[in-house]
């Protein structure tokens, strides 16, 4: 059951197609040759086509082959392209998020990241999932400093009306209900050099995702991810990143909106 089920699979996918040909055609001769249906020429003829499809099949996959030991050699090497490490998103990021225990998020206004995800971090949170999320204070000249790196260097108003509708939405989730001391605010009296997403960070099956701030240009930020088992160094580096900027930040308090913070 186990191979018929890996068949209708490779056939419904266009796999293994010449394999399956071959072996279907071969099958077929081994038949017309038992009970004498097809003559020798016949057969011999079909032979020679069999073959030929074999030989077409074994070239495509060597071909195949070849150009993936180039590109681990060329990996290996470090000639690997930006785009095969760089994305403009974050690709099935609210699927990810999706059972996850432990979720923290830097940026600096993350208007358009929060308004994603909100809905889904508020089922985490009542779920007992742990949330932390980190942006700049309105308070301090993050806003004005967020403005300089941008193209509108000299309206850090426009950073600090950026910053509402997150705080707005940043409360709703503090006060979703179930989620009590789960959903941790901070606020940044600088400007985080990257933005950050961590996905159960302390887990083997943990993803951390770093955005690459663009200076002065409105043509979209470079995303890449981490992962644990294959980038140990760096993950960890992004990690412990994550933890200084959150200890650099503001405990967001009742004075923002927020409910008290929990006494330790």
């Amino acid at each position: 059951m186990r191979l018929l089920r890996r068949v209708r699979q490779d056939l419904s996918q266009g796999e293994n197609l010449e394999i399956y040909s071959t072996a279907l055609l071969s099958i077929t001769l081994a038949i017309l040759g038992a009970f004498d249906i097809a003559g020798g020429k016949v057969l011999a003829a079909a032979t020679l086509a069999t073959l030929a499809l074999l030989a077409v099949g074994l070239l495509g996959s060597r071909r195949q082959v070849s150009e993936l030991s180039a590109q681990v050699r060329s990996r290996m090497a470090g000639e690997a392209s930006a785009g095969d490490i760089l994305t403009r998103d974050k690709p099935d990021l609210i699927e990810q998020i999706q059972g996850a225990q432990d979720i923290g998020v830097v940026g600096v206004t993350l208007s358009r990241t929060l308004r994603n995800l909100v809905d889904e971090l508020q089922r985490r949170a009542a779920a007992g999932a742990t949330i932390k999320v980190a942006l700049i204070d309105a308070r301090t000249s993050a806003p004005a400093e967020a403005a300089r790196r941008s193209t509108i260097y000299d309206r850090p108003d426009v950073f600090e009306n950026r910053l509402r509708p997150s705080v707005d939405l940043l409360r709703e989730l503090s006060a979703t209900v179930g989620a009590e001391g789960r959903v941790s605010v901070r606020f940044l009296p600088f400007v985080p050099a990257f933005g950050l997403v961590l996905i159960d960070p302390q887990r083997p099956s943990g993803r951390i995702y770093v955005d690459i701030y663009s200076h002065s240009s409105a043509s979209g930020d470079a995303v890449f991810s981490v992962l644990p088992d294959r980038d140990g160094h760096w993950y960890q580096h992004f990690q412990d990143e994550f933890d200084r900027i959150w200890a650099s930040g503001r405990p967001a308090d009742t004075t923002d909106g927020f409910p008290p913070v929990p006494q330790s």
